[in-house]
């Protein structure tokens, strides 16, 4: 079975070189040195401020939620992962959706405005497959009604906007580091945020709201482990070469596929990570066919996001978002990973080729 992802694994003697120390200390969690340490790599490859490292990307999300004391209505979009709008319903505040750019897949900033109410209190977008939103323009609303924002950058690690970190962009930003992601710790998460006495904040909210026998706030417990701190650390060392592999792959689709299908376009002034290969077709028939016949062939795909999140059935009275739903029946992600063998690269895109060809 060929997945449609695959975690990077590092060398076994070198994960296994740093657990040995985990045996003798027997520090194992509990903002442990592998943790401190990672977090000191992380904001120096990134180039942030107050990077606090926690259990996953979602918890991110909710602790991010938390630190702002946001209660009310946050804008958000209908395309992206669950976690996006279960964050801010577990939160105990509603989400308003707004529809997406139909090239970026991001949230519509000119969109935004017809929502606002005076219960509006954030705007929480996602930077869908690494692609940046519009952050000038959706900072610029935000000032306008004095809304907080923060950035879901699960799939933006090293996504670079004008030479800057996307992660340094708005109030918070939060990521995500599980298994599937271009850098992942198993399971893990990170959050970013300019002002010190937020992060502070956002520290004791990871471990309780207490430090030693001061209690301060009621936390919770995103700690992370000096296991998956380790993975991070070891990740690291071959992320450049993870990302020049990706490309590599993505711009071999790219040849191979018509130019029609292609989602991801990179503008102007961005640096990409490749986080994700997906395709758009004329139709959800289409798209079906093509997961049946790769399927046939023990080939994954996944169907990444459907549904478009304002048609959750949990979730009542939201708006219509016509040209997210159009686009969550017809987008499809091809596997992708740094040692996908091109002969697999060649095998997907003649199926889809084939088909598409069948149908016109």
């Amino acid at each position: 079975m060929i997945p449609v992802t695959q975690p990077f694994m590092p060398s076994k003697k070198e994960y296994e070189k740093l657990l040995e120390n985990l045996w003798d200390t027997k520090w194992l969690t509990n903002n442990g040195p592998y943790v401190v340490e990672l977090e000191k790599e992380l904001s120096e490859r990134l180039a942030v401020h107050n990077l606090t490292y926690v259990t996953n990307g979602t918890l991110a999300l909710q602790l991010a939620i938390k630190a702002l004391d946001l209660q009310g209505e946050i804008i958000t979009t209908p395309f992206s992962f669950i976690a996006t709008t279960t964050s801010i319903t577990w939160e105990g505040c509603k989400p308003v959706f707004v529809d997406i750019d139909p090239t970026t897949l991001s949230i519509d900033p000119e969109k935004i405005e017809t929502v606002v109410t005076t219960n509006t209190v954030a705007i929480i977008a996602t930077h869908v497959f690494g692609i940046p939103c519009d952050v000038e323009r959706i900072e610029a609303i935000a000032n306008k009604y004095n809304l907080k924002v923060i950035y879901d950058g699960a799939h933006a690690f090293g996504v670079t906007y004008k030479g800057r970190s996307i992660f340094n962009y708005g109030d918070i930003s939060t990521y995500s580091f599980h298994a599937t992601k271009v850098f992942h710790t198993v399971e893990g998460g990170g959050i970013t945020c300019a002002n010190k006495n937020l992060a502070t904040k956002i520290e004791l909210l990871r471990s309780y709201g207490y430090v030693g026998e001061d209690y301060y706030l009621p936390g919770i417990n995103a700690k992370a482990t000096e296991f998956h701190a380790a993975m991070g650390i070891c990740n690291l060392n071959y992320i450049e070469h993870n990302l020049e592999k990706r490309k590599e792959i993505s711009e071999f689709y790219n040849k191979l596929l018509p130019s029609d299908i292609h989602v991801i376009y990179i503008t102007e002034n961005v640096e990409y990570n490749y986080a994700y290969y997906p395709v758009l077709f004329n139709s959800e028939d289409t798209l079906l066919k093509i997961v049946s016949e790769l399927k046939s062939k023990e080939i994954q795909t996944r169907r990444y996001f459907y549904p478009s999140l304002n048609k959750l059935p949990y979730l009542k009275d939201n708006n219509d978002c016509p040209v997210s739903e159009s686009i969550s029946k017809r987008i499809l992600c091809l596997p992708l990973y740094a040692n996908l063998d091109k002969k697999i690269v060649k095998k997907i895109s003649d199926i889809i080729n084939s088909i598409i060809e069948e149908e016109s």
